[in-house]
């Protein structure tokens, strides 16, 4: 029998052996973090591809994960993927650096979809724009202690220097609200100002709630910067596209969002990160 255009068959394997999927390109695409930072992701998502349905999960019940062990951020995100798994998406984007250092094999072995991560395409990008050879990276203390983008810039280049500086701070900063003053400027200078000595010439913003206040930070780090989303999305592009599953030609996509405590929050603060307003909210529980 022949196959619609509008579907395909995926073999992918899973933590039991191969499991065949039946996907759809009307299937949504599934995008969690911790809390808001995973929406700059989204909004490069839908300005690569306005016509994918996108589902986005906020954990923010349990931000920030960048202090919690690398255990418990494996389990925090097997559970947001299988909510997201009940939901059937067709592809699964985490945006969220700190799952994306410890959990993203356990992810790609247990679950039967593609799951795309942020570390790699960070880590391509700052290999192709270091003319010295010296990256800096910052992100929570989970991922800079994973050595995550050390390990996946060296893959591509061994003959880079990568050095790590871990910035907790930043994201409950960041979840306030707190973009911009005297509260973030400070800790920006405490944590970044020795970037300046170091050498390095490309500083990779290792935390996807870090673009909201890339200003203050190219300010006191004085050296370019990577932001992981618009090579997040076009790796999106290219893994639905290669599965011919891509949902062209067609009305915009519908967005959703869940979040697992203050809704009314992460919709007053998440509209700044994603540019518009933020609709359709539910929230949910989960692991319990």
């Amino acid at each position: 029998m022949r196959q619609k255009p509008s579907e395909a068959i995926s073999i992918f394997q899973g933590r039991w052996g191969k499991k065949l999927q039946k996907i759809s390109e009307d299937m949504p695409i599934g995008v969690f973090d911790s809390g808001v930072g995973g929406l700059t992701v989204m909004r490069e998502i839908m300005s690569q591809l306005p016509g994918e349905n996108i589902l986005y999960l906020g954990d923010t019940a349990r931000v920030p994960y960048g202090t919690r062990s690398p255990e418990t951020v494996i389990r925090y995100s097997v559970e947001n993927t299988q909510f997201f798994i009940s939901k059937g998406i067709k592809l699964l984007v985490v945006a969220c650096n700190t799952s994306s250092s410890v959990s993203l094999e356990v992810l790609r072995e247990r679950f039967p979809i593609p799951v795309i991560g942020v570390v790699e395409p960070g880590a391509r990008a700052a290999v192709s724009g270091t003319k010295l050879k010296r990256v800096a990276v910052i992100g929570t203390e989970t991922t800079i202690n994973s050595r995550s983008y050390e390990r996946a810039i060296r893959a591509i280049d061994v003959s880079i220097s990568v050095s790590g500086i871990a910035c907790p701070l930043f994201v409950p900063i960041i979840e306030e609200g707190w973009l911009e003053g005297e509260v973030v400027a400070l800790t920006a200078e405490k944590y970044l100002s020795s970037i300046r000595n170091n050498g390095a010439d490309i500083l990779v913003l290792g935390c996807t709630h870090y673009p909201m206040i890339k200003d203050v930070i190219a300010k006191v780090a004085g050296i370019s910067l990577i932001d992981s989303a618009i090579e997040t999305a076009k790796e999106v592009k290219g893994v639905l596209a290669e599965r011919n599953i891509l949902r062209q030609g067609k009305e915009p996509g519908e967005r959703e969002f869940f979040v697992t405590d203050a809704p009314e929050k992460f919709s007053r603060t998440g509209e700044r990160f994603l540019g518009q307003k933020i609709l359709n909210i539910s929230k949910i529980s989960l692991g319990v």
